[in-house]
């Protein structure tokens, strides 16, 4: 069975703290605590991972990105991607292809991942419900439990 986690992005960006840098793979431009977190995670538990970009969709490690941007789920103003590109990002990116799929993130991230994959696979959510703190505390200890594991 293979296994796909997705990462919400950040709202912390590179560019943040060096305004004049150019592209950078979309693992390197989300700098904020949450997503160091979830990514090591991802690392770890998934065969595979991408990064679920409010602006962009989904976005392989390596998938190089111009910024800065300020786009978000929580605000519709800001004009996050579309649940329909997400889907057909589902199929064109071979998301669709994975067997297990776990979603990282707050409440916008869970229905934007939930409805993406509505047709492809049943995605899990294991810290959904914790407060941002209790979830960052569970997901590091998830990672270390998994880096500890013989399987």
């Amino acid at each position: 069975m293979r296994t796909l986690v997705v990462v919400p992005c950040g709202a912390k960006k590179i560019w943040s703290e060096q305004p004049s840098l150019g592209a950078v793979r979309a693992a390197e431009a989300y700098v904020g605590v949450p997503f160091r977190v979830n990514r090591a995670y991802a690392e770890v538990v998934g065969d595979a991972w991408v990064i679920l970009s409010a602006k962009y969709g989904f976005l392989a490690p390596d998938d190089l990105l111009e910024g800065p941007y300020e786009v978000t789920f929580k605000r519709k103003k800001t004009n996050p991607v579309a649940v329909e590109t997400l889907r057909r990002q589902v199929v064109e990116r071979d998301l669709a292809l994975f067997d297990r799929v776990i979603g990282l993130g707050g409440v916008e991230y869970r229905a934007a991942l939930t409805e993406a994959f509505r047709d492809h696979a049943e995605v899990t959510f294991p810290f959904a419900g914790l407060a941002l703190g209790y979830s960052l505390q569970a997901t590091k200890a998830a990672t270390a439990a998994e880096q500890r594991s013989p399987w």
